[in-house]
């Protein structure tokens, strides 16, 4: 004959809150990992973005009467269209040798840092890089 075993040990009462307070954290974790990828995805495309307008910029404006030249128009572009980011214009370099149908490009870096709770996974650079033909 089974020994009997008292009411409190039969019960499972709050073993699943147990079960979902070890989880919590992991789901935590990767739901603000999967937030903070998508902010650096989005990022990369604003900076993508702006170099596409800068590069359209330089493109047709070889004959400005700016007196900084067309890296200068060029570089206010990639900054006036770089959307929710905030692009310095020393990281922008433009290069062409200005003469029609020869190419020109325009390259820009933004810092990013992933880091969740105060603890910092991954920080570096995004680049992006645009080549179009001079008119």
């Amino acid at each position: 004959m089974k020994k009997p075993t008292p009411r409190n040990l039969q019960s499972s009462d709050g073993q699943t809150m147990v079960e979902f307070a070890l989880v919590l954290p992991l789901l935590a974790m990767l739901l603000f990992g999967i937030i903070q990828f998508g902010i650096v995805f989005n990022n990369y495309l604003d900076l993508t973005d702006a170099t596409r307008a800068g590069a359209r910029k330089a493109a047709v404006s070889r004959n400005t009467s700016d007196p900084s030249g067309p890296s200068g128009v060029a570089t206010q572009a990639v900054i006036n269209s770089a959307g929710d980011i905030t692009i310095k214009s020393s990281d922008v370099t433009v290069t062409s040798t200005w003469q029609p149908g020869t190419d020109v490009t325009v390259q820009a870096a933004y810092p990013y840092k992933i880091d969740l709770f105060g603890f910092v996974f991954a920080s570096g650079n995004l680049h992006s890089k645009t080549t179009e033909r001079v008119e």
